[in-house]
């Protein structure tokens, strides 16, 4: 176990942090007592229910495109708004 006095602990924070960030526990000393432990928070894994998760299935399918439009296509309509902001008269094909 790791040992951090209390004006260590205003000094050093940074490296508490490593530590904390690496799964240590730091005992905290005040006037050569220990008075707690300092450690890394446990993260839980929370379980999505049937009825969540089809949601999320859901709103994930309105954010895709209907519809692809192939670049054929998408050039042509592109080539179009440029001749009608420039005139018929650009180079490129």
């Amino acid at each position: 176990m790791i040992y951090i006095t209390t004006t260590e602990l205003r000094t050093k924070s940074s490296e508490l942090v490593k530590n904390l960030q690496n799964g240590a526990k730091i005992s905290l000393i005040h006037r050569s007592k220990v008075i707690g432990v300092i450690q890394p928070v446990e993260e839980e894994l929370k379980l999505v229910d049937g009825a969540t998760f089809q949601k999320a299935v859901k709103a994930l399918q309105k954010l895709k495109p209907k519809k692809l439009i192939p670049v054929e296509k998408r050039d042509e309509v592109y080539r179009k708004h440029l001749e009608e902001k420039y005139g018929k008269n650009l180079s490129g094909r």
